[in-house]
């Protein structure tokens, strides 16, 4: 390109007065706005179309849309260029001018407005945009074409309905009623029995509960001793409760309770027994403990080995032939102790332990119950609210015991009646039994009841505490039902 054409160039772009023709005075920086904006804009969406009216029903010309305001007004004049008169159509007013033409046009039957002109056309500027692309015309209802009137309800087509299957009607459920609320718990009975701490006037001198826990050899675990043994069982007609408390005196000084208690059932169905064997020795003996554990463990052992005889004499009644079993039994148990004394060179007195022991037939038929025993302990009975002590003392027709710790083999079996309870103890609760007047008193009261203590109760029960006696308690009842 030549300096010539660039200056041209230059000077048609910056509209130099001498650069070419005087400029339209039409031509304004705001109609060229306005004729740019109508090419730009899109076009509003369409409307749905609306609906027919019906043959012989009245139209009635809706108000006029307002105008959109994102579009510009291409029918405002131009402040700047003065209007230019258009001719009237026919049947108009030449002295009311265009808007009484228009009118009575309207009034015709046609209420639409002119749309909008052309913008390739001259309008009254005198400007033309030229060669452009019109975008499409908008919906007439856009420039205030009339819309049918909507008719009246009476007349309107009735909407198609989705049809719903008519579903079953469901069975009407009976109310759950409402869960009552709780009972409120009811007042213990006048005959709870009632906490007791000691019998008597006189509290005990130890605590109740334990102290110190005896000392344990680490090399002979296995012989640790617990604090208190509790058991339990059914069987035929009969319900057992057995427990073992160390005294408040060994509880005191942590030592080790010396009472031993073993319970065992040999053979099954009704030629079984059921075994309870306890023993006690004096706390002032050392080898007290384990002599009374080993007397229980030799007896039990023999029992077991002689279990169907025993049954069998048992159940045919013949006292005698048991009478002389048992005594044999229990005389072979306290030689092996007597011998056990010597090898740890300890006086037989030293090693000894008073024993216990009840043999229970499991056959419902058979209410026959065998007590046997010797040395330190007691067998009572309680029939129709008293207490009966069934070993008064020493039978003075029997020869004196070769033992001194022996105190004379004792031997019983009598009859069990319902409502009887057999209640065998070691020394430790015997002695109290038969010396304090309030303790049987208190066991009669609270096992007066039809049925028997559990076994929380029955520990409650043995643990009743009477001055002056702190010594291992051990306890085996039995109650006919």
């Amino acid at each position: 390109m030549s300096q010539q054409g660039a200056e041209d160039w230059w000077q048609k772009l910056y509209e130099d007065p001498e650069a070419g023709p005087e400029p339209d005075p039409g031509d304004t920086l705001d109609h060229r706005f306005r004729s740019a904006a109508v090419v730009v804009t899109d076009a509003p969406p369409a409307r749905p179309p609306e609906p027919v009216p019906l043959p012989g029903q009245r139209q009635s010309a809706p108000a006029p849309a307002a105008p959109d305001p994102a579009l510009p007004d291409l029918t405002a004049p131009d402040p700047k260029v003065p209007p230019t008169r258009r001719p009237a159509g026919p049947g108009a007013d030449p002295d009311r001018g265009p808007a009484a033409g228009a009118d009575q046009r309207a009034g015709e039957g046609s209420a639409v407005p002119a749309p909008p002109s052309d913008p390739r056309r001259a309008g009254p500027t005198g400007y033309a945009l030229g060669d452009v692309t019109v975008p499409p015309e908008p919906p007439a209802s856009r420039w205030g074409t009339p819309r049918a009137q909507d008719p009246p309800a009476a007349e309107r087509e009735p909407e198609p309905q989705t049809r719903q299957e008519p579903q079953p009607e469901r069975a009407e459920q009976p109310q759950t009623p409402a869960p009552a609320p709780a009972p409120a718990p009811e007042s213990a009975p006048d005959g709870r029995r009632p906490e007791v701490r000691h019998l008597g006037d006189r509290a005990p001198t130890y605590a109740a509960e334990p102290g110190s826990l005896p000392v344990a050899d680490p090399a002979d675990l296995d012989r640790q001793i617990p604090d208190t043994v509790l058991e339990g069982a059914r069987h035929g007609t009969y319900t057992l409760r057995a427990a073992s408390v160390r005294g408040d005196s060994a509880r005191y000084r942590g030592e080790a309770r010396r009472d031993f208690l073993l319970t065992a059932r040999f053979g099954t169905g009704d030629d079984a027994l059921v075994l309870v064997a306890l023993a006690g020795g004096d706390r002032a003996a050392p080898g007290a403990r384990e002599a009374a554990a080993e007397v229980c463990h030799g007896v039990a052992s023999a029992i077991g080995r002689s279990q169907e005889r025993l049954a069998a004499d048992i159940r045919s009644g013949r006292r005698d032939a048991l009478r002389s079993g048992l005594q044999r039994l229990t005389d072979r148990g306290y030689g092996r102790l007597r011998a056990r004394a010597a090898e740890l060179g300890l006086a037989e007195e030293d090693y000894t332990a008073g024993l216990r022991g009840l043999l229970l037939p499991v056959d419902p038929q058979c209410r026959t119950r065998v007590c046997f025993g010797t040395g330190a302990g007691g067998l009572f009975r309680l029939r129709a609210g008293q207490w009966q002590d069934l070993e008064p003392g020493p039978d003075p027709r029997e020869p004196a015991a070769e033992d001194p710790a022996d105190g004379g083999f004792r031997f019983r079996a009598s009859v069990a009646r319902p409502g009887d309870t057999l209640l065998l103890c070691s020394g430790g609760l015997a002695d109290p039994m038969r010396e304090e007047a309030l303790l049987p008193a208190a066991l009669a009261a609270r096992w007066a009841e039809p049925e028997p203590p559990g076994l929380a109760a029955f520990l409650a029960d043995t643990q009743l505490r009477v001055k002056g006696y702190a010594d291992d308690r051990t306890a085996a009842a039995v109650w006919e039902a």
